[in-house]
């Protein structure tokens, strides 16, 4: 028997945050923060009332009847007299749901898929109603058929996010988190590894727990394999951290279930590389990860590790042109660009909850070790001076460089959790991490004489090393009471982040065959951020209306201390960040929301860092002591139909960004480049995005997304003496078609497309990615072993091939340049995967991960 069932999830426990906001902003102006958020709940609440005060609450939690997990996604339906259905939600995350109704007698009914159903009758509404934990069983005819399988939707819409099941993106399996959101409608993951979500930065939550890490290097860590689902929350509610300029990714991770031991294995390997652009070495790709979970009573144990060695070879062909002074200089250059990189790390978690007394402690504990080696070995041929105005020669030169950026990072990381139920179901929570991380590693650039035929002579040999220890600690502290309004939430959070750098630049003396320092580009810093952030929301729903209303107000403090040169003034910020979203039914399978959020996007270390680092041959890389905080207003409509089998949405968004932080070039000398992070002035993004989710026939789905956005941005680079004022319109398109061939084995071609985009002194060509996987099970489920063909080519296809031009638009009289890079990475990869599943699965093992270093790295 196969039961086949489709899941469309409603969230209860939210409040139009625009409606509160709106009454609230004359009330707010002019008033210091600290006022505003001590009366913020009371006159929330107060505006509020209005809406609910003649609705009865009617609450409680779904659960399974054998191990108490919470059941989300079950279907709540409330009857009158008369057997019709008056309203009906589903359950939250947590297995919590919230009804509204006059008085009256009613029956509540409970479904799940695989369970009995639950029926409770003759029930007298007077006032709020509390059913407490209601237990289903498991259905005895399903556990005696051969097979059972469940097939939830691979896209499940909540008020403020979507929630996407990892398991429907095959090519990814064996990969990483990366590997899995690229194929996202809001993400896009560019030839450089740069990952950005509606064109910006996000923060990555894992389990829920915030990362400060740089999300490409966070999720770089985190096992394809270990991830049940991938939330992508675009306005989140004023209890989340308000970092993130396109919102936020909640990755969330497997773990067992009932009593007893559960274990997975996965492990990878590559077949030997079809093409490897005469790199100096091979690229070995191989790897496993170990998760083991034990659970008995009250306790449960966890331990992972994971160990990958995952090379990626290349090839770079670029030309650079640069004009001074009317003396124009061009120096193509074409070689390898190649990455070996290696991940090993070590997780441990202990948990402890306490059923009856409702206590629940987590303690996580995570360390682990990255290398990375990026190899560019470049020759610079043909190249030239002449006279701009007369293209007269004037001299021409060639040479080869060697370039070698060793990037290390070594964590270690704990944390402590406690969260506690009182009896009137309010909850009360704090948690605690403290990291300290090591980050650093050196750069080493070589040029070498090229004029003649096997010449080695060096003209430059330099080396940049850095060691940046950092010290980052977090405090939260949250609690929450269901009122007949609704869930009130309340918070406060304290951030502390200590990262100290040295920074040294040394030439070697090809005299005396000594490495010189070089004072120029030679320093340390020292950077403290502090934020203390408190929050305050309200969340309900009544009839066919789900709403969620909240603000935060952060004081942050940044100060920047450097060991030479002028060290800029703290900057001090306290803003709000008002948070809204709305969802209204209009009919059983259709749903419009609405929502308005404010977000920040903050600096890291390494923008800036004022002074240059030799990157290589033709670039140094700096960032700006006196760099401001992007701030980013998001404003949302859209529209999801889920119906028995397939689902549609439809979302227009709109940002505005201020302060837009861009990574742009200057003149250094005829031969290099500068490359500084600066705010270039203020964009904005309009976009819509579209999902479908559909199951044609009971052996093929097909799952698409796309986003289409314009984008522009206007200002001025390096007190005015640059004008900014570029827009494209782009589009990105992600395929997954998937035949169940039988019913152990599959067949899945996916496509990840993106079109070309402007950045504020070039663009951005268009990326392809065809993929193609088979995936067969054996023993029952327990083996499975899939076949991916990456980056699929052929020599017909430019597949994993970006060019990258930037330029500076100029007269003879000026100085200007003109870049082009194409980066083509490598294609037709052939990897083969086996998973290896002891007994069963539940979502959520609480790892940590690291909270601020990763972002350094």
């Amino acid at each position: 028997m196969v039961v086949i069932y489709h899941c469309r999830c409603i969230s209860i426990s939210k409040i139009d945050k625009r409606f509160a906001n709106y009454l609230l902003r004359d009330i707010f102006v002019g008033s210091n923060g600290i006022f505003m958020l001590k009366n913020f709940c009371i006159v929330s609440i107060t505006c509020l009332f209005t809406l609910n005060s003649y609705a009865q609450q009617i609450t409680g939690k779904v659960v399974d009847a054998q191990s108490q997990e919470p059941l989300p996604y079950a279907s709540i339906a409330l009857l009158n007299t008369d057997s019709v259905v008056v309203t009906s939600v589903t359950s939250l995350e947590n297995g919590s749901f919230s009804l509204s109704a006059k008085k009256g007698n009613y029956t509540v009914q409970i479904y799940y898929v695989g369970y009995d159903k639950k029926q409770i009758n003759n029930l007298a509404i007077i006032g709020n109603k509390e059913l407490g934990d209601i237990a289903l069983q498991i259905n005895a005819s399903y556990l005696n058929e051969v097979e059972v399988r469940g097939e939830r939707s691979n896209v499940v819409h909540q008020i403020d996010r979507q929630v996407y099941d990892s398991k429907q993106f095959q090519s990814a399996q064996g990969g990483t988190a990366t590997d899995v959101i690229r194929n996202l409608p809001s993400i896009t993951v560019n030839a450089e590894g740069t990952i950005s979500m509606r064109g910006g930065g996000f923060i990555v939550l894992l389990n829920g727990k915030p990362i400060q890490g740089d999300p490409a290097l966070v999720l770089g860590q985190i096992p394809a394999n270990s991830i049940t689902d991938i939330e992508v929350i675009t306005t989140p509610s004023a209890k989340y951290d308000a970092d993130g300029k396109a919102g936020i990714l909640n990755i969330k991770t497997k773990r067992g279930m009932d009593d007893g031991f559960f274990a997975v294995i996965n492990t990878q390997v590559g077949l030997p590389a079809i093409q490897n652009y005469d790199n100096e070495e091979g690229q070995k790709r191989y790897g496993a990860d170990l998760t083991l979970n034990y659970k008995k009573n009250n306790w449960e144990f966890s331990l992972g590790g994971a160990y990958t060695r995952n090379d990626m070879s290349g090839q770079r062909v670029g030309n650079v042109n640069t004009t001074i002074n009317d003396t124009l200089t061009q120096f193509p250059s074409v070689g390898e660009r190649s990455f070996d990189r290696y991940n090993q790390s070590l997780r441990a978690a202990i948990s402890y909850s306490d059923a009856e007394n409702k206590n629940v402690v987590n303690m996580s504990a995570y360390t682990g070790k990255r290398t990375q080696y990026r190899i560019a070995n470049i020759h610079y041929y043909n190249n030239e001076k002449s006279i701009a105005s007369t293209e007269a020669p004037v001299s021409s030169f060639e040479y080869f460089n060697y370039n070698l950026v060793k990037r290390l990072g070594d964590f270690s990381i704990g944390s402590i959790d406690y969260a506690h139920q009182f009896k009137n179901k309010s909850t009360l929570s704090a948690s605690t991490l403290y990291e300290y991380t090591e980050l650093g590693g050196p750069t080493e650039n070589i040029n070498v004489d090229y004029r003649q035929p096997n010449t080695t002579d060096t003209l430059q040999y330099t080396r940049n090393d850095n060691q940046n220890p950092l010290h980052g600690f977090r405090f939260n502290f949250d609690y929450s009471i269901p009122t007949k309004l609704g869930k009130v939430e309340m918070g406060y959070q304290y951030r502390y982040l200590i990262h100290t750098g040295d920074f040294i630049y040394e030439v070697r003396n090809e005299s005396t065959k000594e490495f010189e320092m070089d004072p120029l580009f030679t320093n340390s810093l020292d950077l403290q951020r502090q934020i203390h952030s408190v929050y305050s929301q309200l969340s309900g729903s009544k009839d066919k209306l789900t709403y969620d209303v909240g603000l935060r107000y952060e004081y942050a403090k940044r100060v920047l201390n450097l060991a030479k040169g002028d060290s800029p003034d703290p900057y001090i910020i306290n803003p709000l960040f008002p948070a809204i979203n709305f969802g209204y039914y209009t009919t059983d399978n259709t749903r419009l929301k609405a929502a308005y959020n404010r977000r920040i996007e903050r600096t890291t270390t390494f923008k800036m860092n004022p002074f240059p680092e030799r990157e290589h041959s033709e670039t140094l890389e700096q960032g700006d002591a006196n760099l401001l905080p992007e701030f980013i207003d998001v404003f949302e409509l859209g529209v999801v139909n889920t119906g028995e089998k397939n689902t549609l949405s439809a979302t227009l968004y709109y940002q505005n960004i201020k302060n837009v932080i861009n990574r742009v070039n200057t003149i250094y000398n005829d031969t290099i480049l500068n490359r500084i992070y600066t705010n270039a002035g203020t964009a904005q993004a309009i976009g819509l995005e579209l999902v479908s989710d559909l199951k044609i026939t009971d052996w093929f789905s097909l799952y698409t997304s796309a986003n289409f956005y314009n984008y522009s941005i206007k200002g001025e680079l390096f007190d005015t003496k640059i004008p900014v004022d570029a827009h494209s319109f782009s589009y990105t398109l992600n395929v997954n078609a998937t035949a169940q061939v039988i019913p152990t084995m599959s067949v899945q071609v996916s496509l990840n497309y993106q079109s070309r985009k402007a950045t504020a002194q070039g663009e951005d060509s268009q990326l392809i990615s065809p993929h193609m996987s088979i995936k067969k099970s054996f023993l029952k489920g327990r083996l499975v072993s899939t076949l991916q063909w990456q980056n699929i080519s052929m020599g017909l296809i430019p597949s994993n091939e970006q060019r990258i031009a930037t330029w500076s638009r100029t007269n003879l009289s000026q100085p200007g340049f003109y870049t082009t890079t194409n980066y083509k990475h490598e294609v037709d990869i052939i990897m083969i995967n086996l998973t290896y599943q002891l007994n069963s699965l539940k979502p959520k093992l609480k790892f940590t991960k690291s909270e601020f270093g990763d972002k350094e790295f």
